[in-house]
């Protein structure tokens, strides 16, 4: 049946190759991998003859010039309206551009530069936004009426009450883990007491603010993202702007000041129900009472961590609102971009709150060590 089909179009005799039939894309498509074979197998100085041939396209005239090797056959019969389309595919193959040796070595320095551009253009954008809101801000200092208290508000609740249950769900496992593996090294030296030293330390000055931004940067951090290159994509930011109605103070500003905001107070609640897992866990392994662990844990953590881990969430919100909303503001009108953007800005902003938070380990080291 493939045969037959294929005589249709192409038959190789003694007097040379003989084509006929649709040339076109349509007309080759029900034995194209066949024909392919076919006019590889023929000779370069055989002689064509393309007289039955009742049409022909680009698609086909691309087919014979490739068979061809490129140039034009010793003996070829065609009439005028064929050479002129195969012609054509001669023009745009004699006008490609040259592809260029590759070399691995110059590839990675070209994949280090594009990344060292796009990390460049990336900063740019950063501070352009920050310097945005520092504008925003100096003029609502000015015109207290302008300050956009629903969208304030309505961010907070988003962000912060509405991000409660599973931050204190997370928290309460984490000081669960946290206290129960602390508990077996501990009970094998009989230092049970020093439960509380660890969990105090380690949940109320690190693993609180950084369990809660990491929470946040994939919660409210991708909705952020999300919401603004919906907008994007929908031209509703380009509405706005056709209005003489400042993105930044309606959009961004909110949400950085509602995060700013939320954060402490998220860290606070998270920290105090891990504080109580850890303290469940403990009585279970070490049978250490509830009044013996709230009295021990002023001394074990000095008040300073607190208002180290505090000022922590306070940071670590205002970076992640920048940064989920300076790539929401990137997102190009399309799907494939939404998706893309809200991926990075996850990953960028742990990635922040992570050296941000080894930043602060570095400058606050001497600062609410128990004496």
């Amino acid at each position: 049946m493939a045969g037959r089909a294929l005589d249709e179009v192409f038959a190789a005799g003694a007097e040379g190759i003989r084509l006929a039939g649709d040339w076109t894309l349509r007309g080759l498509d029900a034995h194209l991998p066949a024909l392919r074979v076919a006019l590889a197998t023929v000779h370069g100085d055989a002689r064509w003859s393309l007289r039955a041939v009742r049409r022909m396209d680009s698609f086909g005239a691309l087919l014979l010039w490739q068979a061809w090797g490129e140039r034009w056959p010793v003996a070829l019969e065609a009439d005028e309206a064929q050479r002129a389309i195969i012609g054509r595919i001669e023009q745009s193959a004699a006008h490609a551009l040259p592809t260029p040796a590759r070399s691995p070595a110059l590839d990675g320095v070209a994949l280090l530069g594009a990344g060292l551009l796009a990390f460049a253009g990336h900063l740019a954008g950063f501070v352009a936004l920050l310097g945005r809101l520092v504008l925003d801000l100096g003029h609502l200092l000015h015109h207290p009426r302008d300050w956009p208290l629903l969208e304030i508000s309505a961010n907070l609740y988003k962000v912060g009450v509405r991000a409660m249950p599973v931050s204190a769900l997370v928290g309460f496992l984490i000081g669960v883990v946290l206290s129960y593996l602390s508990a077996l090294q501990l009970r094998t030296f009989g230092a049970d007491a020093f439960i509380v030293n660890i969990l105090g330390m380690g949940i109320i000055r690190e693993l609180g603010p950084v369990l809660v931004s990491v929470l946040v940067a994939g919660r409210s951090g991708s909705a952020m993202t999300a919401q603004l290159g919906v907008m994007r994509v929908t031209e509703e930011i380009d509405a706005l702007a056709a209005m003489g109605v400042s993105r930044s103070l309606r959009l961004v500003l909110p949400k950085v000041v509602a995060l700013t905001l939320a954060m402490p107070l998220l860290v606070l609640w998270t920290s105090a129900i891990a504080l109580f897992g850890g303290w469940v866990s403990a009585w279970v392994e070490l049978d250490i009472g509830l009044h013996f662990f709230l009295q021990a844990l002023p001394d074990a953590v000095p008040v300073a961590n607190l208002y180290i881990g505090l000022a922590k969430g306070a940071v670590f919100g205002f970076l992640i609102a920048l940064v989920a909303c300076h790539f929401g503001l990137r997102v190009q009108p399309d799907t494939e971009s939404l998706s893309t953007h809200t991926t990075a800005s996850v990953v960028a902003a742990i990635t922040v709150v992570i050296l941000v938070d080894a930043v602060f380990a570095i400058a606050t080291r001497s600062i609410g060590l128990p004496l």
